[in-house]
């Protein structure tokens, strides 16, 4: 059954356990989708995984294939998705005729982004006719009524803020008011980035969710990729280790989830509401670390 993932959360809190969730992305390969289906959900629904979410691509380039496979998933899976939405070369018309059709498709629950534009088309710039900022997305949506509304957070600060973290937080709290039900927050390795993140956010009257979303490493050239483009930092005493694993990516992959579930052990000790994993659409490293959580194998 399609829940509101506002209500999951609602449901995990009153009965003192975290919400976990997974991230996917399109697969761009036949093979790819099949396995997917075939082996990586049905992989991770033996754990404990509330609900999922589905990329929408770098300049909403994956619109069409985003919608089908989050339709896909609560069909065949019966598991709750969420469908990631950019602002990026969308008017507001073509955002409104995808909100209908994820509507009538039974998708519930919407990811409310700005997005990056295309590798190599340059910053973002508003599209005639559209939003400039997610807030202005969020608020749209909420109107729309009928769906819960997620947003990003960064726990470091967004990496096209030159203003800094602070006036980024600032944002995101607009962002929740504005009608946000719940924040997902970028990929970070120090944990007492995510506490500074959540505690201002507190000051500023946050209340909503604030769900640490997490990596588990796979490859040491993957990872640096990763934190180049989203700006999160590799603590000294991670960035020694993979630097010592080097291009052995099953030494890293086992790193990775060594790590990920140091950091997701004190993350829910220390009162996160739940954990949302980024899988690189492969359950491996997730299966092992829910695992270590919840004792479950």
């Amino acid at each position: 059954m399609v829940r509101l993932i506002r209500d999951i959360h609602h449901s995990d809190a009153a009965a003192g356990r975290p919400s976990f969730s997974a991230e996917f992305f399109p697969p761009k390969t036949e093979e790819g989708e099949r396995r997917l289906f075939a082996e990586v959900l049905p992989a991770l629904l033996r754990q404990p995984v509330g609900y999922c979410s589905v990329t929408y691509g770098a300049g909403g380039t994956t619109r069409e294939k985003t919608i089908g496979i989050v339709e896909r998933i609560q069909r065949e899976h019966d598991l709750t998705c969420m469908m990631h939405l950019t602002c990026v070369g969308a008017t507001q018309d073509q955002i409104a005729s995808v909100v209908a059709e994820a509507r009538q498709r039974g998708v519930l629950n919407l990811l409310a982004l700005r997005g990056d534009p295309p590798p190599g088309t340059g910053e973002f710039v508003r599209t005639e006719g559209g939003f400039e900022y997610s807030s202005q997305l969020v608020g749209y949506l909420r109107k729309q009524g009928g769906f819960s509304i997620g947003t990003a957070g960064f726990p470091e600060g967004h990496i096209a803020q030159r203003a800094g973290k602070f006036v980024d937080w600032a944002h995101l709290a607009e962002k929740v008011r504005a009608g946000a039900d719940f924040v997902i927050t970028q990929l970070f390795f120090d944990n007492a980035d995510y506490y500074q993140f959540r505690d201002h956010l507190a000051g500023l009257g946050v209340t909503v969710p604030i769900i640490p979303g997490l990596l588990p490493v796979l490859a040491r050239a993957q990872t640096k990729k990763f934190v180049e483009l989203c700006g999160a930092r590799l603590p000294e005493p991670f960035l020694a280790r993979l630097e010592a694993l080097g291009d052995d990516d099953a030494a890293v992959t086992e790193f990775g989830i060594e790590w990920c579930t140091r950091q997701a052990e004190d993350l829910l000790r220390q009162g996160a509401p739940g954990l949302h994993f980024y899988t690189l659409n492969k359950a491996h490293s997730t299966v092992r670390i829910l695992e270590n959580l919840t004792g479950k194998r």
